[in-house]
């Protein structure tokens, strides 16, 4: 391969679909990956002249957790547990095979799949994380037992045992036997955050507990983005030698760009932001996974499902390298 892609065997792109919502409790997300599809996602892919292998989307018929009661907090551990170990397979398959696996969620709870498949091909992967929340409660610090606000914790093996007078003690045990397959081969010094704004307390004592690097909205308005990419890919990536895995949650953008998604927030990257983010991994040649998450069509109306599932194709185009001129 070129310099422009330093660790792919050939230019595919591998398709990954997730119609997955267990994560969180708002249905509508697991339609994300079909819309983005039936909105052409694959033609404007190729007429970037990169093959695309897509053998539809993944319905994880295997996958039987219909009685998935709560282990302690956790909910639907078991579904999410089983369909993440099944993307992560899927995902590192496609890695192996020299391919840069495009994963449409579905909530960020698939990133604990799509990040451990890159892992097993890149065990120095670097991680990008934009996104307006950092997901890295622990099963100590959630107070929802929504696993889509946990997968870092999980990927860096930081789920320390609640004293047992904790809230959250219970079904410790039975939840570290249930995500056993994710191994913590992610380091804090190999993940960086971009556009976070709405972290919870006991997120914000992990972030600096573990010495997590994480920009803000506040950095961004301080610095501008050009700089802040900079600075991110300066601390995970120094001489951009390094593979990258961009996991992107679409609620990154501000709700007037991106509205159909289940948990936006005010004040999040601008439209020309979000997309110098993906053009900037792109010119490093070091991208060699990508995620597209929580794009969900059942919020809003018809213009505003339309209009998010436009920027979700173009954030991907611009991270497989589509230019302004």
């Amino acid at each position: 391969m070129s310099e422009s892609h330093k660790f792919l065997k050939s230019k595919t792109v591998a398709i990954v679909g997730c119609p997955f919502s267990g994560g969180q409790p708002l249905r509508g997300v697991d339609t994300g990956p079909i819309h983005l599809v039936e909105a052409g996602l694959v033609e404007q892919i190729e007429e970037l002249e990169w093959k695309v292998k897509f053998d539809g989307h993944h319905e994880f018929e295997d996958v039987k957790a219909a009685n998935d009661p709560p282990i302690g907090i956790l909910k639907n551990p078991r579904l999410v547990s089983r369909v993440c170990k099944a993307v992560s397979a899927v995902v590192g398959q496609h890695a192996k095979d020299g391919h840069l696996p495009l994963t449409l969620g579905g909530d960020h709870s698939l990133a604990m799949g799509t990040i451990s498949g890159s892992l097993s091909m890149y065990p120095d992967v670097r991680v990008i994380w934009v996104d307006a929340h950092a997901d890295i409660n622990t099963i100590a610090s959630t107070g929802s037992g929504n696993l889509h606000g946990m997968p870092v914790s999980f990927l860096l093996g930081i789920n320390k045992r609640p004293p047992p007078e904790h809230p959250n003690a219970s079904g410790y045990d039975e939840a570290m036997a249930e995500y056993s397959w994710v191994k913590p081969q992610l380091t804090s010094d190999r993940i960086v955050y971009i556009g976070l704004r709405d972290v919870d307390a006991g997120e914000k004592r992990i972030l600096r507990e573990h010495g997590i690097k994480a920009f803000s909205m506040h950095e961004i308005d301080k610095y501008g983005i050009g700089r802040v990419v900079e600075m991110a890919l300066d601390h995970v990536n120094p001489k951009r030698d390094k593979p990258i895995h961009l996991s992107f949650d679409v609620d990154a953008l501000d709700p007037t760009v991106a509205p159909s998604t289940g948990t936006p927030v005010r004040g999040g990257l601008t439209y020309r932001e979000g997309h110098y983010i993906c053009e900037a991994i792109h010119e490093t040649g070091c991208l060699v996974a990508l995620d597209l998450m929580e794009v969900n069509p059942s919020l809003h109306d018809a213009v505003a499902v339309s209009q998010t599932v436009a920027v979700g194709c173009s954030l991907i185009r611009c991270a497989l390298g589509e230019t302004l001129l």
